[in-house]
């Protein structure tokens, strides 16, 4: 069983590897050879993924998976500007799976194709409702704060306005994964759907917002050096980023709001010039199910999107999940990458001028 994990690699793999990629009941090409299945993803935590994911997918469908990895943007533009790409299914994040779906590059779903899909989050099938991919990994924004310097608590976002909070506070960029996410939030504190003005309350909310902010953050991990210097006593964040910011600065706490709050996905998507994909139906499947999410769950601590798996407290530690998972909505990322230019523009001109 061997892997081919690195972006580079995939681009030269020879036409004899791949030879005979097409549908097959027995999952074997007609020279007896097993069938490959092409898989676009980061490429992180691989030992782990070997071993949970993809060997027991190989062992049951008698088939080799072949890994494509690299970061998000350089994997996306590579299938999006190769019309003869070998790649079956690729994991993207929420925002730029929409882009891919919007842009035609992916299969439209049949879900009926995907029984496991029937227990996914409220969230997650907001998500496939018009035949995208599916959520397989769900986390989602918080507030990460340090009590003891504060002298109080914090419960929910609209607390970030608070004037005691001037020159305490950092967001995630405009850019970043959850900066359309800060865009609802802002958008919320002033009772506006965000979709209605495209965004217009939301800026008026972020210049009240402004003297609390110290500055903008593109990586989450950037906190922990922010934290650990006390150059900030709050930031918005993804819960994902927890427990890099607690191993540096081990006395700030983490708040879900109870009014709720907005999730992101990974998701994975099944390149339409695929010839596998029966198969890719197959493992999408098996990446959504109880089985599977419950040992990621621990193993790859991945949130699971299936409502049938059970956590218990110390697997649902700093995961959203539970109630909060139920609270968590979903952001349109068709509507917010229509508008992401002209926002972009706004808020450099309004925070990171």
């Amino acid at each position: 069983m061997k892997k081919i994990l690195a972006l580079a690699l995939a681009t030269v793999m020879s036409a004899s590897m791949l030879v005979g990629c097409g549908a097959s009941t027995d999952n074997k090409t007609a020279e007896g050879e097993k069938r490959q299945l092409v898989i676009s993803t980061w490429g992180l935590s691989e030992d782990i993924l070997n071993q949970d994911v993809y060997a027991p997918f190989e062992e049951k469908y008698n088939c080799d998976i072949i890994l494509e990895t690299g970061t998000t943007s350089e994997r996306y533009t590579k299938l999006a500007t190769d019309p003869n790409s070998k790649v079956d299914l690729i994991d993207l994040s929420q925002a730029k799976a929409s882009e891919g779906f919007e842009a035609g590059l992916f299969e439209k779903l049949d879900y009926s194709k995907i029984p496991n899909s029937e227990n996914l989050i409220p969230a997650a099938k907001e998500l496939i409702a018009n035949g995208q991919g599916p959520a397989y990994v769900i986390n989602s924004i918080g507030i990460i704060y340090d009590k003891e310097a504060l002298g109080f608590e914090i419960k929910e976002f609209a607390d970030l306005w608070k004037p005691e909070l001037v020159g305490k506070v950092s967001i995630p960029d405009i850019t970043s994964t959850f900066g359309p996410a800060v865009m609802y939030m802002a958008s919320d504190y002033k009772n506006t759907d965000i979709t209605t003005d495209n965004g217009a309350k939301a800026f008026e909310a972020l210049e009240e917002l402004k003297p609390n902010i110290v500055k903008t953050y593109s990586k989450s991990s950037d906190l922990a050096n922010m934290f650990a210097s006390g150059e900030i006593a709050v930031a918005v964040v993804g819960d994902f980023a927890i427990p890099t910011i607690q191993a540096a600065a081990p006395q700030v706490v983490y708040v879900s709001p109870s009014k709720g709050t907005y999730a992101n996905f990974n998701t994975t998507n099944i390149n339409k010039n695929s010839k596998n994909k029966d198969l890719a139906y197959e493992f999408i499947n098996w990446r959504i199910s109880n089985e599977l999410q419950t040992k990621t769950a621990s193993s790859l601590n991945e949130a699971p999107t299936n409502t049938t798996v059970e956590l218990n407290e110390e697997q649902a530690k700093d995961k959203t999940y539970g109630k909060i998972a139920e609270n968590a909505k979903a952001i349109d990322y068709t509507f917010v990458n229509a508008q992401l230019p002209s926002w972009i523009e706004q808020w450099n001109r309004i925070l990171n001028s």
